[in-house]
């Protein structure tokens, strides 16, 4: 009967170090992803101060080029209310001509 005995703290034992060890091996791998995302935020952050540099730098050398490349729809003021009196005054000439 001592035998008995002898044997479940034995495998109880060999149990809970198994789980200890499952546990030990889950913790490692937790603490690698969690490495693995504190440098890639801090990739992150340089993109970021990258793309701002990009926002403040080149979005205004690409908005003279766009003013440059049309300056007709500044002279003109494409977008602004005015302009569809224009266009419907146009259109009543048209159709003036045309009756």
């Amino acid at each position: 009967m001592n035998n008995a005995n002898n044997a479940t703290p034995t495998n109880a034992t060999q149990t809970k170090e198994r789980l200890y060890a499952q546990l030990a091996a889950s913790l490692g791998r937790t603490s690698r992803a969690i490495s693995q995302t504190a440098d890639l935020c801090e990739q992150l952050q340089v993109d970021l101060h990258a793309m701002r540099i990009f926002a403040g730098l080149d979005a205004a050398k690409l908005m003279t080029v766009a003013a440059q490349l049309n300056p007709a729809d500044e002279e003109k003021g494409v977008g602004e209310v005015g302009n569809q009196s224009d266009i419907v005054q146009e259109s009543k000439i048209a159709k003036d001509q045309k009756d």
